[in-house]
């Protein structure tokens, strides 16, 4: 598929992806008091949390795998249905397992709906050109995850139980526009190739780019962190309360949706990935530092935008970079990227609270380093990827 036609492809699957995380985003505001109601203790409602990034980090590999052997369609459909089912399950829901049962189920199937897309636009696009189709995605997310909780909370006021039901025909409504509109990206000669090859699915995982997903490891841990923390730290430092916090946050998303969106492609194609990537990693750093310096909603807006901002290149141009140097199936490299941006969701916040209870500005002095071993994870990378090119 040329450039031409991914131009006609690229807006479908940015409206497909949008609409996914609206309804995954959704939810979050309410499934907190939602648990309560059902009877969850606080410890409860975070193994809750971390049973659906489980099941993320144990099955998004398989998925990508499977959508380089039947196509990337059929997985994405496989995705967004189960996503539905799990919103439908928990709206249902009148006991606390009925909540487990359903976030395991949704982990589980809607673990095929990052890989598979981010397949699909390594598919579709020429290597000059897939930073930017990456960074389309990237913003879809971002944006999502701005009005998705904003939508929560609105109709959260009702009932409880309707944000889940209007995630639900949400998420089948994506499935429709999947089926109607979205195009098989896959050729039948890449299925069949990759339906022959047995061999494992680590081959993704081998050589200078196993570098990359390590990298991308500590920059989630780093990520998930501060996101577990800085409501308390923004209360604690100048408090700031939920309302407030939600602005903040909105700002950072759609300044992060802005340049994923406008500026990762522009600036992959000027400079490359290598580039991005690391002045991505040095803002990020910086950002994790100047919020140590929080005393207001207008510091905390700022710093937490300049971090959002470096943060939110780092992704797109990591995937665009791993999709080029893999020797395995575009599915199975990015199932496997996902898979560690998981494990980063599920250690990241338990570590980060850790940190906080001991002193409030560990977090983020931690991110910054993290960030720091991230940026020489990629020197070495850079080197060793180097020799590579040279002997190949």
């Amino acid at each position: 598929m040329k450039w031409v036609e991914t131009k006609k492809a690229l807006p479908i699957l940015f409206l497909v992806m949008f609409m996914v995380m609206v309804g995954f985003g959704i939810i979050i505001p309410v499934l907190p008091f939602y648990a309560e109601k059902i009877g969850a203790s606080p410890t409860q409602l975070g193994l809750l949390m971390a049973v659906y990034s489980l099941m993320q980090l144990i099955f998004a590999p398989m998925w990508g795998r499977v959508s380089d052997r039947i196509g990337r369609k059929p997985v994405m459909m496989i995705g967004i249905a189960g996503l539905s089912l799990s919103f439908f399950m928990m709206g249902m829901a009148n006991h606390l397992w009925m909540l487990f049962a359903a976030r395991i189920i949704g982990g589980l199937l809607s673990s095929a709906n990052m890989p598979t897309t981010m397949a699909y636009v390594a598919d579709i696009t020429t290597e000059e050109n897939r930073g930017k189709g990456m960074g389309i995605i990237g913003a879809a997310v971002g944006l999502g995850f701005v009005f998705g909780p904003a939508i929560g909370g609105v109709f959260s006021k009702t009932s409880l139980s309707l944000p889940f039901y209007i995630s639900g025909f949400s998420s089948l409504i994506t499935l429709v526009l999947v089926f109607l509109l979205l195009k098989e990206s896959s050729t039948k000669e890449s299925r069949l190739a990759n339906s022959a090859n047995k061999a494992s699915l680590w081959t993704s995982f081998s050589g200078a780019i196993s570098i990359l997903f390590i990298m991308q490891l500590f920059l989630s841990l780093s990520m998930s962190g501060l996101e577990a923390t800085f409501a308390y730290f923004a209360a604690k430092k100048a408090g700031i309360d939920t309302t407030h916090l939600g602005y903040i946050f909105m700002i950072m998303g759609l300044a992060g949706a802005f340049v994923q969106g406008g500026l990762v492609g522009r600036l992959t194609k000027k400079y490359g990935e290598g580039a991005v990537i690391q002045g991505g990693v040095i803002i990020s750093a910086v950002g994790f530092l100047l919020i140590l310096l929080v005393d207001s909603f207008t510091t905390a807006a700022v710093f937490l935008t300049i971090f959002g901002i470096g943060n939110g290149v780092i992704r797109p141009s990591v995937s665009s970079l791993l999709t080029k140097r893999s020797t395995g199936g575009y599915g199975s490299t990015t199932g496997l990227l996902s898979s560690f941006d998981s494990l980063g969701r599920i250690v990241g916040p338990p570590l980060g609270g850790g940190l906080f209870s001991l002193a409030a500005g560990l977090p983020y002095i931690s991110g910054a380093i993290l960030s720091v071993i991230a940026f020489l994870l990629y020197q070495v990378f850079k080197v060793k990827d180097t020799k590579h090119q040279i002997v190949s």
